[in-house]
């Protein structure tokens, strides 16, 4: 049995100063009849005990393996180059290819950072064959040690060999998407309270999960036509009917995936909308506010100006009859200030009735 530290539990094997000559087999066991037999140190170990016992099957888990390893593994099971390329250049997506009796499976699994409130996903190559399960893991998720121990408490489906592994792998991967749907469904219902909130950070989260949900799309939609293609192939390679209706439960629970990713990417986007909207509302309402106060800033000014016009006819007559210059018109006339009063007055008069009559009073 593998130790408790292995990397089906911890971080990359690879790190630290033995990271060059250490193997990067997490768990390698040797099955019979569903039960397993043997559990070598090594791959070649593996490989040389699974060709020792006739009828036995080979489930070898690596964890971000050497290229060299990958290259030693396709060498003993005959895995094609192509196939063993895409699994060491990795960064592939979801897709089932089989080569001759080799079926090479890639898969995202994902996982939900309640702390980061994001996404993570990560990558996985399954080859099966007749015999042998081989899954290189690029990345923490999914846990396979678990997949491994249910299997292993279950005879009866592991004894059905390879495909009944393929399975529980795929099931595992798909059940390993309702926490990240939650997760998901709870940060859009945190955005619509940001919206709604007017938090001007709301765009950039709209944006930032935007991103992870069209990363978890690509990572889900190619399951359901996967899945439809291996249980139409069930009957070619001799797969279990009980098995088959394992694969349809699977099937079924990717199409529920696949279709709450749609709705999400689809509510996301009517949000970023509705935020645009909310924005452009306030931005109107704060133009309406300037607006008004511009108005009234101006029928403010235009009531100084009018009494400032309305005061300035009285002073300018006031002021030249107040030169007292020797020779003036009116200087010395009897009705001159009756005469100068009444004008000022009808000036004033004048103006205050014509500024009334536009509204500036």
């Amino acid at each position: 049995m593998k130790a408790e530290n292995s990397p089906e539990h911890s971080m990359d094997p690879r790190s630290g100063e033995q990271a060059a000559t250490r193997e990067s087999v997490v768990d390698n066991a040797i099955y019979v009849g569903g039960r397993r037999v043997d559990s070598p140190p090594s791959l070649a170990a593996a490989i040389t005990a699974l060709r020792s016992r006739p009828g036995a099957m080979a489930w070898i888990g690596l964890y971000r393996p050497e290229d060299s390893e990958l290259v030693k593994a396709s060498e003993e099971f005959g895995l094609h180059e192509l196939a063993i390329e895409d699994a060491i250049v990795a960064h592939q997506r979801p897709k089932a290819d089989r080569y001759g009796e080799t079926l090479f499976v890639v898969l995202r699994a994902a996982r939900y950072l309640d702390q980061e409130e994001k996404v993570e996903f990560g990558e996985l190559h399954v080859f099966i064959g007749s015999d042998f399960v081989l899954t290189v893991r690029h990345s923490e998720a999914p846990d396979l040690s678990r997949v491994r121990r249910r299997m292993e408490s279950n005879p009866d489906l592991l004894r059905q060999g390879p495909q009944a592994v393929l399975y529980a792998i795929l099931d595992a991967v798909v059940d390993g998407y309702a926490p990240v749907v939650a997760g998901l469904q709870n940060d859009i219902d945190e955005i619509e309270v940001q919206v709604f909130g007017g938090d001007p950070a709301a765009p950039r989260r709209i944006y930032a999960l935007s991103r992870e949900v069209i990363e978890f799309q690509r990572a889900t939609s190619p399951l359901v036509g996967m899945l439809d293609g291996f249980i139409a192939a069930s009957p070619k390679y001799g797969v279990d009917e009980e098995l088959q209706s394992y694969l349809r439960d699977v099937s079924d629970h990717a199409i529920t995936v696949t279709e709450r990713v749609s709705v999400f990417r689809q509510m996301l986007q009517d949000i970023l909308i509705v935020n645009s909207t909310l924005v452009s509302q306030a931005q109107n309402e704060e133009m309406t506010k300037l607006t008004a106060a511009s108005i009234a800033q101006g029928d403010e000014v235009k009531k100084i100006s009018a009494w400032a016009a309305i005061l300035f006819a009285p002073t300018l007559v006031g002021t030249i009859y107040g030169m007292n210059f020797d020779h003036m018109p009116e200087l010395h006339w009897v009705v001159g200030y009756p005469f100068a009063v009444v004008l000022m007055g009808v000036v004033c008069l004048t103006l205050y009735f014509v500024f009334k009559r536009r509204d500036w009073l």
